[in-house]
């Protein structure tokens, strides 16, 4: 059989980059000399952490169309015509198998082009609120991998494979006790153990929350890992002591998620498809601040199956300290909540996704 070609477009954010490339590394593991090509947006993140993974990659000159009054608006149809055309020679020149869109503006004009050229595409969606990208190329999309129920109400049911969305492989297989995890952080292990995730760069409300908490954390008699992003490490940084891990970025997540009783943080879509592996009680303080409010609507599909708690940020003065306080005392609200979201996991995902591609290109 003649290598498998394969297109690859999604970015702009994390959330659309890894699902991407976890696609990539697992048909690299099945077939060694398969062609695969990235096809991102120019200056966007992308650009660095494609070829960090070890993959080729294409920029168009592609942005997000703003949903307020923007100057950036006026060049959009220009810049979706311009990627347009040159998706369309991309396509051309590699003749792919299989084309994969994995969200974001970035592999809207992809898409497009390999649907109008009639070339197989499968796009996965990691939000429970479909993204406009997504939306738009559905209709003549083969197939559609999701990661929640009820999907219908903006895809094409017929199409709808339930995969769940693709994680890092060192979690699912986490053999890691609470112990031999507490320990590399050098932190005392008869206490409970609070996480706090806000992303790479960090979360400032999240950030600001915990600090007003601090006095709380210590009368609660908790150990505190608290990663506050390289955007703030500066400013808490000097809230580091015995109990509490001041840190700019996890290196280890295996660890960090092995060590916790309670984990805090944003409910994007790849750190909630992970925290279902991971298998603890959590409080989500979802963003207010992305596109179509998805964080919001993935925390509510979560807490709709009593899986998890979630606080708006608009209600932390409120409810903070009372939900943190009930949880970390009712271990049996833990217990339950951990089982909840345990059945919400989907560890095979990546496997499943590229199941589909596979017997996608077989049958083409």
């Amino acid at each position: 059989m003649n290598p498998w070609r394969i297109i690859i477009s999604g970015g702009g954010t994390g959330g659309h980059i890894y699902p991407a490339i976890a696609i990539a590394q697992e048909i690299k593991r099945r077939q060694q000399n398969a062609e695969i090509l990235f096809v991102g947006a120019k200056d966007r993140m992308e650009m660095q952490m494609v070829p960090k993974a070890g993959f080729e990659i294409i920029g168009l000159w592609i942005s997000g169309f703003q949903r307020k009054l923007s100057i950036s608006n006026l060049t959009f149809p220009i810049k979706l015509l311009s990627s347009l055309l040159k998706a369309k020679s991309i396509i051309k020149k590699h003749k792919p198998n299989i084309v994969i869109g994995t969200g974001g503006f970035a592999s809207a004009p992809l898409l497009k082009m390999a649907n109008n050229m009639r070339y197989p595409s499968l796009i996965q969606e990691q939000n429970s609120y479909a993204g406009i990208t997504n939306k738009w190329v559905a209709d003549k999309a083969d197939a559609i991998c999701v990661a929640y129920d009820k999907m219908e109400k903006y895809f094409p049911k017929d199409k709808i494979v339930w995969t769940g969305n693709p994680v890092r492989d060192d979690l699912i297989n986490n053999n890691l006790s609470k112990d031999e995890a507490i320990l590399k952080f050098d932190l005392k292990t008869k206490k409970q153990n609070i996480l706090v995730i806000g992303g790479s760069l960090g979360a400032k409300t999240i950030n600001e929350t915990i600090a007003k908490h601090l006095k709380t954390f210590e009368k609660l008699n908790c150990n505190l890992i608290w990663q506050c992003g390289s955007f703030y490490i500066n400013d808490y940084q000097k809230f580091d002591s015995e109990n509490t891990r001041v840190l700019k970025y996890i290196d280890d997540m295996k660890a960090a998620y092995a060590s916790a009783d309670i984990i805090i943080s944003r409910a994007g879509a790849g750190s909630v498809s992970e925290l279902c592996i991971v298998g603890k009680p959590v409080i989500f303080i979802p963003s207010p601040n992305v596109a179509e409010d998805h964080q919001n609507k993935n925390a509510s599909a979560i807490t709709a199956q009593n899986a998890a708690i979630s606080i708006e940020e608009k209600e932390l003065d409120d409810r903070f300290e009372k939900e943190l306080i009930q949880l970390l005392k009712e271990k049996s609200q833990q217990k339950l909540l951990s089982e909840n979201i345990k059945r919400l996991a989907k560890p095979n995902a990546t496997k499943d996704i590229v199941d589909i591609i596979e017997k996608m290109i077989r049958k083409a």
